[in-house]
């Protein structure tokens, strides 16, 4: 009775999640906003395509599964920066901070920029510029909660908060996460996740930016007329993986795992990824992603061609090797643009 106790919260959570997965609308394909909440800032998960949303530990799994929050140690600092489909001037950067609480719980907190560059003021009178420039911005931030509810069943929540804004229009929103992952096997080498992403109520545009201004048929008088932007959806998503551990030696480790995202407003994605690690210092992965048209250029409707690969080192200090400072690296292959690069450093106590 104890056991099954603890596991009324994830069978829940698990009921929420599968009831979910038959909101989406394909008719709806391309009409969601806040699209940001899908791009993944974090470098390691990166270099394998996040194959790893079963096996996700830490900081990073804030994005893909927060349950893996609950994986903390004690305390981790990560920090990323991505050059978004290098050659358009994106830039993104990502600060994430866990901290665990007692024996059972972590709480977190992720801050995520983007930057678009510098872009040219233009009005209907002077089309070609010369008026200053302007810069878009985009940022979520997202407040976490994990909990290890047994030795085998994980779970968590995050609140995240999304703000889209140029020079005289902005819009704001809130939406949530949740996920649960599950461990089992001789040596819990056995991995699966499940996870709900970016549910919240619509968002819409305001601002100075929406405002006309015009005269009265008399002539005499200056109206200011606002105009009401339409309210759009956030892109949610469910993911369903699993991952599975080969440990070869002491030494070795090869975890194979697979994604199934189903998208509320684009299409369903595969990814199967590997993660080689030697020492626990050094991981190598290679990743690839597929949905429907991704291999012919006439039908892609992704700017992803699929590939992805990445590379870590671990360096352990401390009495007990327990802490390191990892540094990460990310590649993601697209058509057009040279990719998206992602590097990230982490610090683990």
């Amino acid at each position: 009775m104890k056991a099954m106790r603890k596991r009324i919260p994830a069978l829940a959570l698990a009921a929420v999640v599968s009831g979910s997965v038959l909101a989406g609308n394909p008719d709806r394909a391309g009409s969601a906003g806040a699209t940001q909440l899908l791009i993944n800032p974090w470098a390691r998960s990166s270099g394998w395509a996040l194959a790893n949303t079963s096996s996700l530990r830490g900081v990073e799994s804030m994005f893909g599964n927060v349950a893996g929050l609950a994986h903390t140690r004690k305390t981790e600092l990560v920090f990323s920066t991505t050059r978004w489909l290098e050659g358009s001037d994106t830039k993104i950067n990502a600060l994430g901070f866990g901290q665990k609480l007692g024996e059972s719980s972590v709480i977190g907190i992720s801050v995520m920029t983007m930057s678009y560059g510098d872009l040219p003021v233009t009005t209907v009178n002077q089309p070609e510029g010369g008026l200053g420039t302007f810069s878009p911005r985009s940022s979520n931030i997202g407040l976490s909660y994990a909990k290890e509810f047994s030795n085998s069943i994980y779970g968590g929540i995050q609140l995240k908060m999304v703000s889209e804004s140029i020079a005289n229009v902005r819009s704001q929103g809130m939406c949530f996460d949740a996920g649960i992952h599950y461990v089992t096997g001789p040596t819990d080498n056995v991995h699966f996740g499940i996870n709900l992403r970016n549910v919240g109520p619509p968002m819409r545009f305001t601002g100075d930016g929406l405002a006309v201004q015009g005269l009265l048929t008399s002539g005499s008088d200056q109206l200011t007329l606002e105009q009401r932007s339409e309210r759009f959806e956030l892109p949610s998503q469910l993911n369903i993986g699993a991952a599975y551990d080969f440990h070869f030696t002491e030494l070795s480790r090869l975890t194979v795992a697979g994604n199934f995202t189903s998208n509320a407003f684009t299409r369903d994605q595969f990814t199967l990824g590997a993660e080689f690690a030697f020492k626990k210092m050094f991981h190598l992965r290679a990743g690839y992603m597929y949905e429907d048209g991704i291999t012919n250029d006439e039908e892609r409707v992704t700017v992803f061609t699929g590939p992805a690969a990445g590379l870590s080192v671990d360096l352990p200090f401390g009495s007990e090797k327990a802490s390191a400072i990892a540094f990460d690296y990310g590649y993601r292959a697209t058509n057009p643009f040279s990719g998206v690069h992602s590097i990230g450093v982490r610090i683990s106590l």
